[in-house]
């Protein structure tokens, strides 16, 4: 009876140990990656390097030649909103398709884009159901 019993004891302590491990790991799921629903963003679409590395760039100040020598060189483009936060544009596929042909005609342009915004650990990412230039926001653009 006492192994039995010391048995019992050690599958309880294992399964006890599992679900904790698992509830644990679906926690830091969600703490990981939430999914914000769709919304809309308003930013200048550009090329991902030039605002991290130099922050004189914003949404509404660039060099059109430097824009288009990134881009032209391979840069990802992304949505850069007054605020600073960049949106990495995706698809709402899986594998995810390249919406770097979508977003050219925006170049440079402000603009209202509205889908599934994702986050994670401070990246941002939006699956775009549409996106509008909005020609009312005053840009400072260099090098034309």
């Amino acid at each position: 009876m006492k192994g039995f019993l010391g048995v019992c004891y050690l599958v309880c302590i294992s399964i006890s140990i599992l679900a904790l491990s698992q509830a644990a790991k679906d926690t830091s799921k969600t703490a990981d990656s939430t999914q914000a629903g769709k919304t809309s963003i308003e930013g200048l679409v550009r090329d991902v390097a030039c605002p991290i590395q130099n922050p004189e760039a914003t949404a509404t100040h660039l060099s059109m030649k430097c824009l288009r020598a990134c881009v032209k060189a391979g840069s990802p483009l992304v949505v850069l909103t007054k605020e600073g936060e960049l949106y990495l544009p995706i698809s709402d596929k899986m594998p995810d398709e390249d919406q770097q042909q979508r977003l050219t005609p925006f170049l440079g342009k402000y603009v209202r884009v509205t889908g599934t915004v994702y986050e994670r650990k401070g990246t941002h990412a939006i699956a775009i159901s549409e996106i509008k230039e909005l020609k009312n926001v005053h840009l400072n653009i260099e090098d034309q």
